[in-house]
């Protein structure tokens, strides 16, 4: 086992791999001039220097690396898991570097977990006091949402004078979902539709809540927040400070529109509705989504006095969950144990598959409940013979085994987490709620991480192991855990040989 992991280490193409890291470390230098231009404007002198230093270190080291000239410009799948793996744990690293050098954050274990938490659109945090933040600080907190919630390497296709067909494989380890597809023939063009139709939409959320009143500050953090349903705001009460119906329902309708397929989106502007009124996925998550709105409205109608005010706040509660969003009008943990039930489902349903949201997504849900009916069916009926289908297609087996094989990884991974993250010796709901927030990429949990809560209180290897958890959550596992075999068996094999050199 330790050989073969060897050999596949060293068949790797390191030398690709290494390149495109320096195109992601170099893109990341210039993503930082937005909040630098953010520290000048509001003269924060701490931030501006800060990220100066940030924005040398990962223009110099993403140079180097970017002028790497492989022998080889072939790479495979496993290449693309490797380099998607890499790319965003590097990136989060660096990405810390503003909160720790400035202060803003003191403890860089700390300021890690709340970049990853910024990338992987999670949305929780370890802050107490979040009005405590610089304006710069706050802006590139909320960058990460933005960027990380369509993918970063998504945008770097776009962006790239050149991709070769092959840069297909980046794009299926970080894209969310089972599958991944091109929308027209060139690869570039299909990642730069797509961020044009992320572009358009935050724009028009944008507008929508500028019309409102809303500070242009505050819109484009919310903005940002949104659309990467990520769930990071400028303030400790979140969208319940703006005590506004309107900005509560500008806010849930673009929750729900950005947990929508973006490949939908695309047949819409196309003029042809027909996909989306046949997708079997679009009409479930639909389905779930007014389900709960109206159980949860209905079980907390005597704590509001009106049906009217227990939709508004279910309705929110409701999408912000499912679509992994994490913003918060109310604090359900509060709310009786049937509703927190529910919520506490849609936790781990997640939004649509191509969408921005996290979760296992809707459409891993309808193939493992398909083929159990399907198993049922055929021990009712041996000789029956029917095939799997969604939106009128047939799924391959393949595709299925996929899906099963992520269910087994996702609960394998939560309860390794869950034990880890028990060693603090929190109490249980307030333990296995994290692990699950981390893992679905949904933000606040129940407890001590509730909504009006915070990650503070864990331990920093707590801290660390939550981290990891919304990586391999929002990268769906196999990124991560690829990456992981190959550094674990170049770690195992130079210890061996310290060991023989001892002994001789």
């Amino acid at each position: 086992m330790t050989f073969s992991l060897h050999r596949m280490a060293r068949k790797l193409n390191w030398q690709v791999i290494l390149q495109v890291l320096g195109f992601a470390v170099l893109f990341e230098s210039v993503l930082l001039l937005l909040p630098l231009l953010v520290a000048g404007i509001y003269h924060e002198q701490h931030m501006f220097q800060a990220l100066l230093v940030t924005i040398g270190i990962t223009f110099a080291c993403g140079g180097l690396l970017s002028r790497i000239n492989p022998k080889k410009q072939d790479y495979f799948a496993r290449d693309g898991l490797i380099a998607v793996g890499l790319i965003w744990i590097v990136l989060s690293l660096a990405g810390a570097l503003p909160f720790r050098l400035s202060g803003e954050i003191p403890s860089y274990v700390d300021s890690f977990f709340e970049t990853v938490s910024g990338f992987t659109t999670t949305g929780a945090t370890i802050l107490t006091d979040v009005e405590a933040l610089s304006r710069s600080a706050i802006f590139w907190r909320s960058l990460t949402h933005w960027v990380g919630g369509m993918g970063v390497l998504v945008l770097l296709l776009a962006v790239l004078p050149k991709t070769g067909e092959q840069a297909m494989h980046l794009m299926r380890a970080e894209a969310p979902g089972p599958s991944i597809s091109k929308l027209v023939p060139r690869l570039r063009t299909s990642a730069m539709i797509l961020y044009g139709l992320y572009l358009l939409l935050s724009l028009l959320e944008l507008l929508f809540l500028l019309a409102g009143g809303m500070p242009f500050f505050d819109s484009l953090i919310h903005t940002f927040g949104t659309a990467g349903t990520g769930g990071f705001s400028l303030y400790a009460a979140s969208i319940a400070h703006y005590h506004s119906v309107y900005f509560e329902t500008v806010i849930t309708v673009f929750m729900f529109l950005f947990g929508v397929n973006f490949n939908l989106y695309f047949f819409l502007v196309m003029r042809d509705v027909r996909p989306l009124l046949k997708d079997t996925e679009f009409r479930t998550y639909l389905g779930i989504t007014i389900g709960a709105t109206v159980l949860i409205a209905l079980n907390i109608l005597h704590l509001y006095g009106s049906l009217a005010t227990a939709l508004r706040y279910s309705s929110f509660q409701v999408v912000s969950v499912m679509t992994t969003t994490g913003y918060a009008t109310a604090d359900f943990n509060l709310w009786p144990t049937f509703s927190k039930m529910i919520l506490f489902f849609l936790m781990v349903v997640g939004a649509m598959a191509g969408s921005t949201g996290g979760g296992i997504k809707v459409v891993r849900l309808l193939i493992v409940l398909r083929t159990l009916k399907l198993n049922v069916q055929k021990l009712v009926h041996p000789q029956k013979v029917e095939a799997l289908t969604l939106s009128g297609k047939p799924v391959p087996r393949e595709e299925c085994t996929k899906v099963l094989a992520f269910f087994c990884f996702w609960f394998i991974l939560i309860a390794l987490c869950t034990v880890l993250v028990a060693l603090d010796g929190l109490d249980f709901e307030s333990t296995i709620s994290a692990v699950y927030t981390c893992i679905g990429n949904v933000g606040p949990g129940f407890g001590i991480c509730g909504p009006t809560g915070s990650f503070a209180p864990f331990s920093a290897f707590s801290k660390l192991v939550l981290s990891f958890a919304m990586l391999a959550g929002r990268l769906e596992i196999y990124p991560i855990v690829i990456l992981s075999l190959p550094l674990f068996a170049i770690f195992r094999s130079s210890g061996k040989k310290r060991t023989i050199r001892r002994r001789d």
